[in-house]
């Protein structure tokens, strides 16, 4: 369904299209004033006929990403979630945190809520198992192992200093307890320090009793929800007017693991809401369970399940209990998502108590929803790049980042190269019909001025709020040993002297959050193409060394700076690597003057 400007509001699917369409429109079908609201904005409609409903599924949930309509449900966080994989084809497996879940024979656990929850998990696993840390070519090109043996948390499989066999065992062992199979690893731990005590093997011995008190306390904190076992994900949705939160409780093999919940925006029915969430969160490479619990079925049920079944490789169950230990699980997640509603509720009002302190203090216009803020980076005026960060309603929306390459302005000109910057980005703004409530700049007079410039070149001037933070500075002719700085001061267009927030007040940490936010996100991608810069310049002329090469020489060697070290016999002892070309890498790095 399109609008009058021939955006798309709204994407559906339905067995009879004509029958649909029909409720929607005729004064006797569908009486929702919500369809009612739908109805009253769309210009014209278009259908797209498919063969089988689950086709029908996967083209709705592609359009929906496509387009990304207003009225269609929005997962405002598309975070995908960190798990950990594990290959135990590799002779010497290893553990790494991902967050993509592919099907390429490795065994995958979790996935967890959060990077800390999974740090955790490994400080744990690495104390009871010891599995190597980094990549076998790179230890291997150590002088001794990495100081992770040295504290007894890698076994040193690179250096020689653990079997095969007795690394699988180790191997074995975390599938084990990563797969919730605790008992089954302490049952064999317990045999084995018996053994091991009969046999007088006593250091061994302590190791293993060791092993066994770290798996049990890692236990306990562990809660237990289903005695069955078995990998499940429990949606619960709680509903206040026209908001949902849906929170999402990730059971892994009987234990609770993790929760995430979701604020959305919805005005239709709650079955086209709840199948629309679960096309968009399973959309993408994440790990979808063996059971799906929810509150109740959506008409699409059927088709769900098969498309997660498919995407799985095997069966899924979508399932709506009405009783037993399943329902009570759906209810513990409608209870998650009601308290996930108060608690993001507390959040936004103090939000916008801060937002109305900045719009008070800095003297805006309007209420600062929609701040951006841009920074310049580069060096000696090479590589140039503008960011763009953006805060809606008090929150990092890392969506609509951006970063600028400098096109028009040479050499260290920051006032010219913000020009540019502001330039572009007010100019698609003014096309599209999304400007922001708040201009940021880090900088002071002379960049605000800059921004000035730009905005009564749009005609904009006086329809933005624009203000510049200047960073504070040490203040000079200070006694004692304790170095005092200046206050953070923000300068208005037409006010001379600068207006300070009070220090410790949260609308100065929000500001100063997003100016160092912008900072951050300059300087990292300054940094990537510098990399990039330094590898071309330092490689591409050497004859032979093409992308694929460049690429294997890092991987390799683990650095330019090893390259660019390493002795002729280890260049051509390199695999796939000729003769001829590292002998050209060798001479090259050679000559005088190559940095």
């Amino acid at each position: 369904m399109r609008g009058a400007d021939q955006a798309v509001l709204y994407v559906g699917k339905a067995k009879n299209l004509r029958s649909r369409l029909r409720s929607y429109f005729s004064a006797a079908g569908d009486g929702r004033s919500q369809i009612r609201f739908l109805m009253n904005r769309v210009q014209g409609v278009e259908t797209i006929v498919t063969d089988t409903e689950k086709e029908a599924l996967i083209l709705e949930n592609t359009l929906i990403k496509k387009y990304r309509p207003r009225y269609n449900i929005n997962l405002r966080d598309d975070k995908t979630y960190v798990s950990v994989r594990l290959d135990p084809r590799e002779e010497f497996p290893a553990l790494q945190v991902v967050r993509r879940v592919r099907r390429d024979g490795a065994l995958y656990f979790g996935p967890f809520s959060s990077a800390g929850a999974v740090r955790e998990t490994l400080k744990e696993i690495y104390r009871i198992f010891p599995l190597r840390h980094y990549p076998m070519e790179t230890c291997r090109r150590r002088g001794r192992p990495c100081l992770f043996f040295q504290i007894g948390q890698c076994s040193a499989p690179c250096h020689g200093k653990i079997s095969s066999e007795r690394y699988r065992e180790l191997v074995k062992g975390v599938v084990a307890l990563l797969s919730g199979r605790e008992s089954e690893v302490l049952g064999q731990l317990h045999q084995r320090m018996q053994d091991a005590a009969a046999q007088m093997r006593y250091e061994e011995a302590a190791r293993l009793r060791d092993q066994i008190r770290a798996i049990e306390q890692t236990v306990e904190r562990q809660k237990v929800v289903a005695a069955a076992g078995g990998d499940q994900d429990v949606v619960g949705l709680h509903r206040e007017g026209g908001e949902v939160e849906i929170a999402v409780l990730f059971v892994r093999q009987g234990k609770l693991i993790g929760r995430r919940s979701y604020p959305v925006d919805w005005r239709l029915d709650e079955g086209e809401l709840l199948s629309g969430f679960l096309q968009q969160f399973y959309g993408r490479d994440i790990f979808i369970p063996e059971q799906v619990l929810l509150p109740f079925l959506p008409p699409d049920a059927e088709t769900l399940g098969d498309w997660l079944g498919e995407r799985k490789g095997k069966k899924v169950a979508v399932l709506a209990p009405l009783r037993g230990e399943k329902l009570a699980l759906v209810e513990m997640a409608a209870s998650n998502a009601r308290e996930a509603y108060r608690e993001r509720g507390s959040r936004r009002e103090a939000r916008e108590g801060v937002l109305e302190e900045i719009r008070q203090r800095l003297h805006l216009a309007r209420l600062p929803r929609r701040m951006e803020c841009f920074d310049i980076s580069n060096v000696q005026g090479s590589l140039s790049v503008g960011s763009m960060v953006v805060f809606s309603d008090g929150e990092p929306d890392k969506a609509e980042y951006r970063h600028f390459r400098i096109r028009t302005v040479t050499g260290a000109d920051d006032f010219a190269s913000l020009g540019e910057v502001l330039g572009r980005r007010l100019k698609r703004g003014l096309e599209e019909g999304l400007l922001p409530d708040l201009i940021l700049i880090d900088g002071g007079k002379g960049q605000l001025g800059a921004v000035v410039a730009v905005l009564e070149e749009l005609g904009l001037a006086g329809r933005l709020d624009v203000a510049g933070i200047a960073k504070s500075r040490v203040l000079a002719n200070v006694r004692g040993k304790a170095v005092e700085r200046s206050e953070e001061r923000f300068f208005l267009p037409g006010r001379k002297n600068p207006v300070l927030l009070r220090q410790g007040s949260p609308a100065l940490f929000m500001l100063e959050r997003l100016r160092d936010e912008a900072h951050r996100f300059a300087i990292t991608h300054h940094r990537k193409l510098r990399g990039k810069a330094t590898l071309h310049s330092a490689l591409e002329e050497v004859p032979g060394v093409g992308p694929t090469r460049r690429k294997a020489l890092l991987r390799h060697f683990g650095s330019l700076k090893k390259v660019r070290e390493a002795p002729l016999e280890e260049l051509q002892a390199m695999p796939g690597l000729p003769g001829g070309v590292a002998e050209a890498i060798f001479e090259y790095f050679r000559r005088e003057g190559v940095e």
